[in-house]
């Protein structure tokens, strides 16, 4: 199970993250992961046009978002309600992308099912007055790369438990007359 929810977790890593998770060329085992998930939330409206997502602190952990949904909140009005989202893609360029056009009477919501971004993310109210909610999920994937004198010892008992035996010829079965 603890194995599953690390591959889980490994989805979310950069290239480079997913490497060093990985251990260098099979010469070691992987680090350890761990993932932390917390809800995220922010209403944009004619009087909060943007929001920005960003991570304060600067460490080893990787931080992406999820959005799950985007919808029109009490005291919206009938009109059409942009949603854009300014990130970067993978030339590291800023993009700025509409992912929503609501409207009351007729898409009042939209499920992103996890979409994912990464840090800093700028929400946009391109047009409409909202107020429009938006959620997800904060995900912190951390690797530890503190290998104790216990695991180090685990890997080279193991190493040694796997000793194979050699394969032998088959024997020749005579026919029966």
């Amino acid at each position: 199970m603890a194995a599953g929810a690390a591959a889980a977790a490994l989805t979310f890593l950069s290239p480079e993250s997913r490497v060093r998770a990985a251990g260098v060329r099979g010469q070691r085992s992987p680090a350890p992961v761990t993932m932390d998930s917390f809800f995220f939330g922010c209403e944009l409206s004619g009087h909060s046009r943007s929001f920005t997502f960003k991570v304060e602190k600067e460490d080893d952990a990787e931080h992406v978002l999820a959005l799950t949904m985007l919808c029109l909140t009490e005291g919206a009005k009938d009109e059409c309600n942009v949603v854009e989202v300014v990130a970067r893609d993978h030339d590291h360029q800023e993009i700025a992308v509409p992912v929503a056009n609501l409207k009351l009477s007729c898409q009042p919501m939209l499920s992103l099912d996890d979409f994912q971004l990464q840090p800093p993310v700028t929400f946009r109210l391109k047009s409409g007055s909202g107020p429009v909610r938006i959620t997800g999920r904060h995900q912190i994937v951390t690797i530890s790369n503190d290998v104790s004198e216990d695991d180090e010892s685990e890997e080279e008992d193991e190493e040694e438990e796997v000793e194979l035996s050699p394969i032998l010829p088959a024997k020749k079965q005579r026919g029966r007359p």
